[in-house]
């Protein structure tokens, strides 16, 4: 493992080599420890991600999984991983063929049949990747070729599968929050995998990426508070607020990570004066709000009587927009996060991802392979 960007929290003089250490003590305890960790081997070569909170396997956590360690360089773990999502969670037939079901217990069987788009996005950047890290094998493990299928399938569902839906709106050039639904959801807007999915996916489908790359940016700040930086956890097209699944509130658990998708594009294509405000209003908001006393909020900063569900989520996504922001409590949010420890328990899936997601940025290695 190897900085290829700036050690942030070299500012408070902890050295690269305190920062690698602390890189590799968080990824053992994710993959490894036998009381803390989300990693599970499940057949002899295959092993998934376990949703602690719901005892399930998501597209989400096996592809963040599947990024955790192609960057770490961790072909043997990336291989498993892969062969469970392709094994258990690969639709072969129906109209999501394709597609993966984005829940299936730690076992293989299906919670839903449906994808989950923010899963198919991961997955196809984690393995092109991989191919640029290790190198393409054959079958499933030829990776850019398998990448390049999910994106196929990602814009061009209804032209190949009988009764299927893109995942991208071919209009307006969005990330769907479902195929069947016409609205988004911020958090899934991942602009700089857009950048280099085109550069790598078919060469018809290029344009198409490039121009997704900057509606994403554009929705990202459309659909942000102009004061406290908040984003909704799903959004109209428009970026207006859309309530669901019986929450009352709108910056709650998937909403946190645009803070952190604001600082990797940042780090890999540079700064922007607009994502720059919202990183900078969202650490002016939280600022001095200890972990225990963190809420599910309106985005107008109107906090609700509902404890946030992963407030270990929300410092790590503070500190990684650090890397973006210009608020005078950055360094604050930074220095907070490298106290922090990853989260313990049961809830400790989401929250200790986008920590390790967010370390590997702050520390200067989240490369773009």
């Amino acid at each position: 493992m190897q900085r290829t960007y700036p050690n942030q929290f070299s500012r408070f003089g902890i050295s690269d080599e305190q920062v690698l250490k602390h890189v590799q003590d968080c990824f053992h305890t994710i993959f490894f420890d036998p009381d803390e960790k989300t990693y599970t081997d499940v057949d002899e070569d295959s092993g998934c991600m376990i949703d602690t909170g719901n005892v399930d396997a998501r597209t989400e956590g096996m592809s963040y999984g599947m990024m955790m360690t192609v960057q770490m360089d961790r072909k043997d773990l990336f291989d498993k991983l892969w062969q469970f999502s392709m094994r258990y969670m690969f639709q072969k037939d129906g109209p999501y063929a394709g597609y993966f079901a984005w829940s299936v217990s730690p076992e293989g069987k299906h919670n839903a049949e449906g994808p989950a788009p923010d899963g198919e996005e991961y997955f196809a950047m984690a393995l092109f990747m991989a191919s640029a890290r290790w190198g393409d094998g054959e079958g499933i493990f030829c990776y850019s070729e398998q990448a390049r299928e999910i994106l196929r399938h990602c814009l061009h569902q209804d032209e190949m599968v009988p009764g299927g839906r893109a995942m991208w709106d071919p209009e307006n050039h969005l990330i769907r929050f479902v195929p069947e639904a016409d609205f988004s959801d911020p958090s899934y807007h991942l602009p700089h995998f857009y950048s280099l999915f085109a550069r790598l996916a078919d060469p018809e489908d290029r344009p198409f990426w490039q121009k997704a790359a900057e509606a994403s940016r554009t929705y990202i700040v459309q659909s942000a508070h102009p004061v406290t930086g908040m984003s909704p956890e799903y959004a109209e097209y428009d970026g207006t607020p859309r309530l669901m699944f019986g929450k009352p509130f709108t910056y709650y658990s998937d909403a946190y990570r645009v803070a952190m998708n604001i600082a990797l594009d940042t780090l890999w294509f540079g700064p922007r004066e607009d994502t720059a405000q919202i990183a900078s209003h969202l650490q002016d908001f939280f600022q001095g709000i200890p972990e225990s006393e963190l809420k599910a909020y309106q985005l107008d900063g109107t906090p609700a009587d509902e404890p946030a569900m992963h407030p270990v989520a929300i410092t790590a996504v503070l500190a990684a927009a650090s890397i973006a922001s210009s608020s005078p409590a950055a360094d604050k949010a930074l220095l907070h996060f490298w106290n922090t420890p990853l989260r313990r328990g049961k809830r400790r899936y989401y929250d200790n991802c986008l920590y390790f997601f967010c370390l590997l940025m702050l520390a200067g290695c989240y490369q773009m392979y």
